[in-house]
């Protein structure tokens, strides 16, 4: 199972945020670039990024930091947050990020997705960020009446990469993720699973990894990686043994 350490851009910097909420932000690094090398050279096999700035206003905000952190590491970075037309997916994936995730245009223009699958295969995933069982969208801001699993299976033939499914409610808690939703989810899908949302020990970590047959493939740790609740080089054990 992938360790996917989490980078969240706010304003240029490091950030983690409690829900979503933009104004419970604590910054744990000024430096985005520098914090994707400590990972990379920890042994972490990918980076995910996310620009929450881009992700409340539609379009790339902190490009400039997201650019850096590419240009520091040699493993391959995915990003979300912001990433809403064919351009501006051609543009990051140009610019060398490996993996774009869509979040509200999976939900707003499926056919979108379909068509940047087709355009860039392998490099595409979708982000289904949930509360309550039911997606959420606009940098969390606005719920929806669709299910994660109903998205999720409209894509299922679509050649996603994966499904990142966080669950709202749990994200930046420390409270432990929902293992038995996503488990759930991944169960009914063909598509990979990245479980994201209050991972907050190695036994959340193994928890998860005990139900790697269910199709989680990954999993995103942020707030816990910076506080030193986990240990970066024993996360990485618990998930490779």
């Amino acid at each position: 199972m992938i360790l996917y350490p989490a980078i969240d851009l706010k304003d240029g910097a490091c950030v983690r945020l409690v829900r979503g909420e933009m104004d419970a932000a604590t910054v744990f690094n000024t430096d985005p670039a520098a914090q994707a090398r400590l990972f990379a050279a920890a042994g972490c096999a990918w980076i995910h990024v996310v620009d929450l700035n881009g992700a409340f206003a539609g379009r790339p905000v902190n490009g400039e930091a997201v650019e850096k952190i590419v240009a520091a590491v040699p493993v391959p970075v995915q990003l979300g947050g912001g990433i809403r037309d064919l351009a501006t997916i051609a543009l990051w994936l140009e610019k060398g990020v490996r993996r774009v995730i869509l979040g509200t245009v999976a939900l707003r223009n499926p056919a979108l997705v379909r068509q940047a699958c087709a355009q860039f295969p392998g490099q595409v995933a979708v982000g289904i960020d949930a509360r309550g069982g039911h997606v959420a969208v606009e940098g969390w801001a606005e719920d929806s009446e669709v299910t994660a699993l109903e998205l999720a299976l409209k894509f299922e033939d679509a050649g996603v990469a994966a499904i990142i499914y966080t669950d709202i409610d749990r994200d930046g808690l420390l409270g432990g993720p929902n293992v038995e939703a996503t488990a759930t989810l991944a169960e009914r899908l063909t598509t990979p699973v990245i479980a994201s949302g209050g991972v907050a020990s190695l036994d959340d970590l193994r928890a998860l990894k005990a139900r790697a047959a269910s199709g989680i493939e990954g999993v995103i740790s942020g707030r816990a990686l910076y506080d030193g609740r986990i240990d970066l080089a024993a996360a990485l054990a618990v998930l490779r043994d």
